[in-house]
């Protein structure tokens, strides 16, 4: 969420049984509401295996979880343009090496 506004409201999220205000622009107030509900989910799962104890530790675990999942969709992005870029060259190519065939 970015900076709060004069536009911001408190808005109050549910995660793990508790409960936390924070100061949303009201455009943003369904993204935050979607994080909240994200994140709660995450922590539920890491709080279930039991492989991991205490508040702090599971809301850390899931926020790594969370940033590693972010890191490779920025990654799967930036491919994205240079795979279509090889595949458009290859194309080309192809329609270049038929041309020469009907020739």
């Amino acid at each position: 969420m970015g900076e709060p506004t004069l536009t911001s409201e408190t808005v109050t999220v549910s995660i793990l049984d508790k409960e936390y205000r924070v100061a949303c622009p009201k455009d943003e107030q369904a993204e935050l509401q979607a994080s909240a509900r994200l994140l709660h989910e995450r922590m539920s799962r890491i709080r279930a295996s039991g492989s991991v104890i205490g508040l702090e530790r599971i809301a850390v675990m899931a926020a790594l979880n969370i940033a590693h999942e972010l890191i490779q969709a920025k990654a799967e992005l930036t491919r994205a343009p240079l795979e279509q870029e090889m595949l458009e060259r290859l194309q080309e190519k192809v329609q270049s090496a038929l041309g020469d065939i009907d020739s």
